[in-house]
């Protein structure tokens, strides 16, 4: 029986339902403040050009790949690296390439639910009018009290895991595939309607050219790092879940044309992202745009407390991070949730309880970082710390350079051929190009930059 006949979980509707499942995967909260704040300070218009071409040239590509043995195997990423490794030929050592991407898409879903936990506190912070004409100190203080409390931080993540489930849980055409085609046509009104306050509220000239001044002399060789980083990073390469997804693909679908449609979506989130945001802090006398968790929940708070109708927008604006947290997160409960099913004949209720259980235990050590374990380090990490740096670090530049050397040396060509059926031929010389040598070298570029930046700069 060939591989592609082996599918147990179904194939999603459409093309588009694979469109706004894998958009979904890849809009995370890294869109909505990590990449307008890193492309406002590596001379904005400059490295955006210079971001677009790395996802051209690296996330592209390399995505395409992930799909690839999804499609070709039909089943959950470990499964169908296993199967694909042995009718491959291949040394068996490769087979764990598959348990990379699921073991890291469950060390990140475990914190991940915590940061989305607090978006949703913040959804009724903003509409309970706490934040009202908040200061810097004051939203600090908010902040800080959240963080400080880890019942309260429990109870946010507790729901948030059970909104993943109730989604994973119905399988990939009543959960997964009902989900995405609601949340993702929500997410961009919602983004839109945002776009439109701050363009008539904020100081939208100011937040243009913050983002889009093209400063060339700004862009560092550092700068061309970060935004090959991100190009990486934006997709959710190497994490399992495209490769799950891949696997529920219609077999007509092509796949080069289907994930630049991904990528263009991805980049125009993260983009608009920045020009929701920027305006809103420009119009705040005081406020600096700062990066992460500072940007999100304090900078932006205080903006929204100050502004007339502020606190509506900045309901919906948790609103709409809450949904870029949930369509990512639940891609990442299912690539185990599908290989306990194949592996341990479980129904799906019995996997989703399995896995969501131990990544909501693990979960709670970073709850515990933000509070009665703050103080507990190792090498300088905290619990938190230690998994977001292993896992964006370490095991996600692992394993997208993994795909990238698998696909472009190991599997059998034949397979790749009959998955990228349509592609002119030029395009799949330039993609087997880029897989074997653009690929591999700035993925290990990102490596290591990720590796000094923690322990030599």
């Amino acid at each position: 029986m060939g591989l592609q006949q082996k599918g147990m979980h179904g194939t999603w509707a459409s093309r588009w339902t694979f469109i706004m499942a894998a958009t979904g995967s890849a809009v995370g909260l890294g869109n909505m403040w990590k990449f307008p704040y890193v492309a406002g300070n590596n001379g904005g218009g400059a490295f955006v050009l210079a971001y677009l071409a790395c996802i051209l040239l690296i996330g592209v590509p390399v995505m395409m790949a992930e799909v690839t043995i999804g499609r070709r195997g039909r089943q959950s990423p470990i499964n169908s690296v296993r199967e694909l490794v042995a009718e491959s030929g291949a040394n068996s050592a490769w087979r764990n390439l598959g348990w990379l991407g699921v073991l890291a898409g469950m060390l990140i879903i475990s914190f991940y639910a915590v940061i989305a936990g607090w978006a949703l506190d913040y959804i009724f912070a903003m509409a309970s009018g706490e934040l009202r004409g908040a200061n810097g100190d004051a939203a600090s203080a908010v902040f800080g009290n959240l963080l400080a409390d880890p019942i309260r931080l429990i109870g946010w993540q507790t729901f948030f895991m059970i909104l993943c489930v109730g989604v994973v849980v119905g399988g990939v055409k009543k959960g997964l595939g009902i989900a995405v085609e609601i949340l993702m046509p929500l997410l961009f009104v919602m983004l839109f309607v945002l776009l439109g306050f701050s363009i008539f509220r904020g100081n939208f000239q100011a937040g243009w050219d913050f983002l889009f001044s093209f400063n060339l002399d700004a862009l560092t060789g550092r700068g061309l790092l970060e935004a090959m980083g991100q190009a990486f990073f934006t997709l959710s390469i190497g994490m399992g879940a495209i490769m799950a997804y891949g696997a529920y693909m219609p077999q007509n679908a092509n796949i080069g044309k289907t994930i630049l449609t991904v990528a263009f979506f991805d980049s125009m989130v993260a983009i608009i992202s920045g020009l929701v945001i920027f305006p809103i802090v420009f119009a705040t006398p005081g406020l600096e745009p700062s990066a992460g968790p500072g940007l999100m929940f304090i900078s932006l708070p205080v903006a929204f407390g100050s502004m007339p109708g502020g606190l509506l927008i900045g309901s919906a604006f948790f609103v709409l991070v809450t949904i870029a947290a949930w369509s990512s997160a639940i891609s990442l409960l299912e690539p185990a949730v599908a290989w306990l099913i194949e592996a341990k004949n479980m129904t799906r209720v019995q996997a989703n309880l399995l896995i969501a259980g131990g990544t909501w235990v693990l979960g709670l050590g970073s709850v515990f970082s933000f509070n009665i374990w703050s103080e507990a380090t190792v090498a300088g990490f905290t619990f938190f710390d230690f998994l977001d740096f292993l896992t964006s670090n370490v095991m996600l530049p692992l394993s997208g350079l993994l795909i990238a050397i698998f696909v472009g040396y190991v599997m059998k060509e034949q397979f790749v051929d009959d998955e990228m059926q349509g592609t002119p031929p030029v395009v799949m010389q330039l993609w087997r190009f880029t897989l074997r040598y653009i690929a591999p070298i700035a993925i290990s570029a990102v490596f290591v930059m990720g590796i000094y930046d923690k322990f030599f700069s």
